[in-house]
């Protein structure tokens, strides 16, 4: 009896097991369309849209764009072929004419980031023919998809075309749209609109905010759209690509200050052990005399003009800000001229005051670009010094005695100009989501939980930290494999939501957060 007993536990328990798994099992959901249809799908971009990631376009990244992952995931739903204008090789870098017109990519040694090594073998001029459903174009502001001869060569010259666009453009006078909708796409995504802002900021703000100024043929290639010029170019976009009732996704822009090019690099490295090479000592005999020969005589000069809060002494134990040039400060260089001729003499005291004219001290609301990484501490030379000439000993070390100039860094007025065009360019792009009833996907947002507590994936997380982070790539500026498979994540969730489609996210356990030296 005891036997019975236990075989018909045995038999209930394992009856109550068999349910509880196909209860708790998850239900899989058929992949379908909604409302889209993906027969035919076409990306327009920049960058982004071309897979561009470690300082470089090459294949390994083409083939992780967030555009191709896209194409791959639509395929479940109806999708057709995707085609991508490859580059030759994993090495990346540009020929044009048999000379080196763009370096290879990067990746981490251990150390640092550093090039591969090898020549590139994608040459500009060899052309690529038939229709690509991949039209990112790495460089492009919202306008050069709408400008004829962006894809000339003869254009190279003078910069009126752009050398990957060249490489596939149907035709020398066609543009970027154009090729798009020559192809009768039922489905498009579009994200755009980075570069209009994106040279400016690491360029360090040398450039122009363009309101205003309706005519883009006029601006630099460092200057902020004109957010009426970028509303009209990005409103021809989409009725271009809708004008045969395509579906679509388009996507807003982060503020790309957020990016880790311009939040790596602390406004405030200079600490006693890095004054003195390690040596903590020495650091603080270094801050001593800095105080003493060059910040204290400062200090005081500016006080008598009122301006002492622009300088103060170095501290021993604590992180200091490195000095830098600030632009939008009133210059004092007469005044301080005239205050240091007694001690230093006419000619030494013109110099100091040329120097420290808009000089101060750095401050948490400044951005410090990523490459002045390397300029901290190191030896103006005349092309970087502002002057026209190398500036001698003791006013030899960029950020210490000498201040950084504006390339370097992103002071709160360059800061705010890009912040307010983003938010005008982001206007226009909401808005015509709406008028069309299209998918909107808010790169804004993820961006800054990206840099803000970072986001969870499994047992894995993803941040905005350079290198380590997972999100971006070693040029600080363009995603990781991973931060493409997390783009791709958030447009599909977007078309998702607004065509009622069951499109399947990617497992982004699956992408590298780095390429290794060899491919």
């Amino acid at each position: 009896m005891k036997k019975n007993i236990k075989w018909l536990l045995l038999v209930s328990l394992t009856f109550m097991a068999c349910n509880n798994d196909e209860s708790d099992a998850p239900v899989e959901v058929p992949v379908v369309p909604g409302s889209a249809v993906f027969t035919k799908y076409v990306a327009l971009g920049d960058s982004f849209a071309a897979g561009y990631s470690d300082n470089a376009l090459f294949k390994k990244g083409q083939e992780g764009a967030y555009t191709n992952i896209l194409a791959q995931q639509f395929v479940a739903a109806g999708g057709g072929a995707f085609a991508t204008p490859f580059m030759n090789d994993n090495i990346g870098g540009l020929l044009v004419g048999g000379k080196v017109a763009a370096g290879t990519r990067l990746y981490f040694n251990g150390v640092g980031p550093v090039n591969v090594s090898g020549t590139p073998t994608t040459e500009v001029t060899a052309h690529l023919t038939g229709s690509f459903g991949n039209l990112g174009v790495p460089g492009a502001k919202s306008f050069h998809l709408l400008a004829a001869g962006y894809g000339n060569v003869a254009g190279l010259a003078t910069g009126a075309s752009n050398p990957y666009f060249v490489r596939f453009a149907s035709a020398p006078s066609t543009t970027v749209l154009a090729d798009a909708v020559a192809q009768n796409p039922t489905f498009f995504s579009l994200f755009i609109g980075g570069n209009d802002v994106l040279a400016y900021a690491t360029s360090g703000g040398i450039g122009k905010d363009q309101t205003g100024n309706a005519n883009p043929a006029t601006y630099g290639g460092n200057d902020i759209t004109d957010p009426a010029v970028f509303a009209s170019v990005y409103n021809n976009l989409v009725t271009g690509l809708t004008s045969k009732g395509a579906k679509g996704v388009v996507a807003n822009l982060p503020y790309i200050t957020a990016l880790p090019y311009f939040t790596t690099v602390p406004y405030n490295p200079l600490t006693a052990k890095s004054l003195g090479g390690d040596n903590e000592a020495v650091g603080k005999a270094t801050i001593q005399a800095l105080n003493a020969q060059l910040y204290g005589p400062l200090k005081q000069a500016l006080t008598a003009f009122s301006a002492g809060d622009r300088i103060n002494l170095l501290s021993e134990t604590a992180a200091n800000p490195v000095l830098i040039k600030d632009e939008s400060l009133t210059n004092l260089s007469a005044q301080l001229t005239a205050a240091f001729t007694p001690t230093l003499g006419a000619q030494t005291a013109a110099f100091y005051g040329a120097v420290f004219g808009q000089a101060r001290q750095a401050k948490a609301t400044d951005l410090v670009v990523l490459p002045t990484r390397t300029a901290i501490g190191a030896a103006p030379v005349a092309e970087d010094s502002g002057l026209g000439i190398a500036p001698p000993a003791p006013l030899n070390k960029f950020g210490v005695t000498y201040p950084l100039q504006d390339k370097h860094v992103l002071i709160p007025t360059e800061i705010a100009e890009i912040k307010k065009a983003t938010d005008a360019y982001n206007v226009t792009i909401e808005a015509v989501a709406k008028e069309k009833g299209l998918a909107f996907v808010d790169t804004r947002a993820t961006l800054t939980q990206l840099s803000s507590g970072g986001i969870r994936f499994g047992n894995f997380s993803m941040t905005s930290t350079y290198v380590t982070g997972g999100a971006f790539s070693l040029d600080g500026v363009h995603p990781s494999a991973r931060g493409y498979g997390l783009i791709a994540n958030i447009f599909i969730d977007a078309i998702n939501k607004q065509y009622g489609s069951t499109l399947r996210h990617v497992d982004l356990a699956l992408y590298p957060i780095q390429y290794p030296a060899s491919l």
